[in-house]
């Protein structure tokens, strides 16, 4: 039993930041089911690099899923969604605004069938506002935010995250949270709701620690001139002697203090908190400090002690790091078509109900019969939706 077992959704998103959602509702046990264009699917199950024809990122990001091909367009697809809502807990969808409603399948509609239905509508730009229409990607949304004008070097351009912090941080998270909250009000009263989620409002969130700074001074924070993004000396990046590098994070004295000491340099303690002059000088004297050793040698010295001082990892090293192994942080999968896949593991530990693998990412249209036969649908119905492009063609149904 999983934490949601028993919690049925319907996914009519694509990409990543509805399936991220969607994915951690399955791996703590929600029945996901992605409806799918047929044919085609989600676009990410094309996206390379990929393993015998299917995308290394579906792989991951819609493991414990189940794939439902189904025309949207067609008056029998409809019905056959509309049925499929019935039995559902929750809806999430990706389009524009309006694009649900015109199709007759918008939450209003589907309330009349499923009062207790909680409907996440997940854009960039939210339901209502001047951008509702506009399409959109992580960096705009971040851009929009002042995201990223807090991101990159002192005097230098903004610097493009290596990760989606919009799309993930503004969206699928908080799509996440705002349908777990409803659920429980749900169980509560009974009633279901509707959810707008922005990932450009999201991303607002992101700025609390800048904007609280911002709201009481009026000073705009300029990148690399704050307290956690270049200000100070004691939390940088530096170079070592062998071009990698180290995050030196000990923002509290204590750790500063203890740094100091293993260094062998007392003489820096008071500089901690100095001004502008100081820790420009303070910089330059790490910055040749850290030359000196690789970053091996560094990590031996400073890694296991109270100085908040550790590596910066590419990828191959960080999956190997003891800690995220021992975390259970990468796991394997076997896949149909692709073979064992390694996977990510489950970022959140229960003792009772803990997230588990235990579906493969469908093949598109994998489970199209079993759900409507399901639904009452015989054989020959099935063939027939086929036949008329309102399902897909799986090899499945065609064998049987």
């Amino acid at each position: 039993m999983g934490a949601l077992t028993g919690i049925k959704v319907l996914d009519l998103t694509r990409l990543l930041p509805g399936p991220y959602c969607t994915l951690m509702l399955a791996d703590y046990g929600a029945e996901v089911i992605k409806i799918e264009e047929p044919g085609r699917g989600d676009y990410i199950r094309s996206r390379k690099p990929a393993v015998n024809g299917i995308g290394a990122r579906h792989l991951t990001v819609n493991r414990n899923k189940r794939s439902v091909e189904l025309n949207l367009k067609t008056e029998a697809g409809i019905a056959i969604f509309n049925k499929m809502a019935g039995e559902a807990d929750v809806i999430i969808e990706g389009f524009r605004p309006g694009v649900m409603d015109r199709l007759g399948i918008g939450y209003e509609e589907i309330a009349k069938i499923n009062p207790g239905i909680v409907y996440c509508s997940l854009t960039g730009y939210g339901q209502t506002g001047p951008y509702r229409l506009l399409p959109g990607h992580d960096i705009n949304y971040a851009g929009y935010t002042g995201i990223l004008s807090l991101n990159g070097e002192k005097d230098g351009k903004p610097v493009i995250p290596g990760v989606q912090i919009a799309d993930i941080g503004g969206g699928s998270l908080m799509a996440l949270s705002g349908i777990l909250m409803a659920l429980l009000h749900k169980e509560k009263t009974g009633k279901g709701q509707y959810i707008d989620i922005s990932m450009a409002d999201g991303a607002v969130t992101w700025l609390y620690a800048a904007a609280s700074d911002y709201f009481v001074t009026d000073d705009v924070p300029e990148r690399g001139k704050n307290r956690l993004d270049g200000q100070f000396a004691y939390y940088q990046l530096y170079e070592t002697k062998d071009g990698q590098y180290l995050s030196v994070g000990a923002s509290e004295k204590k750790f500063w203090d203890r740094f100091c000491e293993l260094v062998e340099r007392p003489d820096w303690k008071p500089l901690h908190e100095g001004d502008e002059h100081v820790q420009t000088q303070l910089k330059e004297d790490l910055t040749a400090l850290f030359l000196e050793r690789t970053k091996e040698q560094w990590m031996d010295l400073l890694s296991m002690e109270d100085t908040c001082i550790g590596p910066v990892n590419d990828m191959r090293e960080a999956f190997s790091d003891p800690h995220i192994q021992a975390r259970e942080m990468l796991t394997e999968q076997d896949h149909p078509i692709a073979g064992v896949t390694k996977q990510i593991g489950f970022p959140i530990k229960f003792s009772e109900t803990p997230g588990k693998l235990y579906a493969h990412a469908p093949i598109l249209g994998e489970h199209t019969a079993e759900y409507l036969t399901s639904l009452g649908y015989t054989e020959e119905e099935i063939r027939e939706l086929q036949r008329e492009n309102v399902i897909g063609s799986h090899p499945s149904i065609q064998q049987s």
